[in-house]
């Protein structure tokens, strides 16, 4: 009897582990602020990384090696010495590379206004529907992106049902006493962020982003030279979208994941074909024009 209550709980606890869809690595620092304590920013690491790492996100039965790989950087540059932080954030993602080691960047996005209240042995509580606390709707948001934005590289608008959460979190957080949520706080936030996904004028990226990488990247270990052109022959995709789009937030923010990756993908493409792919991304992406010089070396 013992012995099958056993089987019985550690089959519930398989099952509860396989549930957990992220896999991020957290890291909160304060360089340049004097007073914090070392011990209280150890305490709000774990309670973070616990809170992102530890609970189903989805309703989909997750194995280990499935889980999404990113880390969230946190760098706090104001603490009043009691509860409230002022802090920034980067948050990145990536997702595995069928049949091969790699990882390909998918989300590479730099939050100025993540500021938020915690008092140690604070319980983080979440509801989708619902602000419990800036905390928990910062993290509830990203975790719904970084799925998101993971989906759709793997089915096309996978993403949409995780875009609409994140949307409903920025909704409902508007209502707080925290900047990034609305789209009179900056052109480079949140709100803009979440916006610019769920906005058929930037659908391009999320469709690129399903060719490129499950028809593209994972076929690259059974044919590369098909897979490399497969890939390119996305890249006109990237033109149907205008940067100078009022609160454009998401082209930077592609790029940032992504620029890397296209010099290693097209500089090994043939002569006249690695020019024409150079050519593009120099017109798209002029940030990173340096960049992609490597591809027509």
């Amino acid at each position: 009897m013992y012995k099958l209550i056993s089987v019985l709980l550690l089959s519930l606890l398989v099952c509860r582990l396989s549930a957990q869809e992220l896999n991020i690595r957290v890291d909160v620092q304060s360089p340049q602020v004097q007073n914090t304590n070392k011990r209280s920013l150890e305490v709000l690491q774990k309670a973070i990384t616990d809170f992102l790492n530890n609970r189903p996100w989805t309703p989909n039965k997750v194995q280990n090696e499935e889980r999404i790989d990113g880390a969230m950087l946190i760098t706090i540059t104001s603490w009043d010495g009691s509860k409230e932080f002022k802090a920034t954030a980067q948050i990145f993602s990536s997702r595995p590379v069928f049949g091969t080691n790699y990882n390909s960047p998918i989300l590479a996005f730099n939050d100025r206004y993540f500021n938020f209240s915690y008092v140690e042995g604070d319980l983080l509580d979440y509801n989708e529907n619902q602000y419990m606390s800036n905390l928990s709707s910062l993290l509830g948001f990203y975790a719904n992106v970084i799925i998101g934005m993971d989906a759709d590289s793997f089915k096309l608008n996978g993403g949409n049902p995780f875009f609409s959460v994140a949307k409903d979190i920025v909704n409902y957080s508007q209502n707080g006493d925290y900047v990034g949520w609305r789209s009179m706080d900056a052109f480079d936030n949140r709100y803009w962020l979440i916006t610019n996904l769920t906005d058929r004028r930037y659908a391009p990226y999320r469709e690129f982003s399903y060719y490129y990488h499950l028809k593209g990247l994972d076929k690259m270990s059974a044919n590369e030279t098909e897979a490399r052109k497969m890939m390119a022959d996305q890249l006109p995709r990237l033109k149907e979208v205008d940067r100078n789009n009022s609160g454009n937030i998401l082209t930077s923010a592609f790029y940032a994941a992504k620029a890397k990756e296209f010099v290693g993908i097209f500089s090994k493409m043939p002569g006249n074909e690695g020019v024409k792919a150079y050519n593009l991304l120099v017109e798209v992406d002029p940030t990173n024009s340096t960049q992609y010089e490597e591809i027509r070396k």
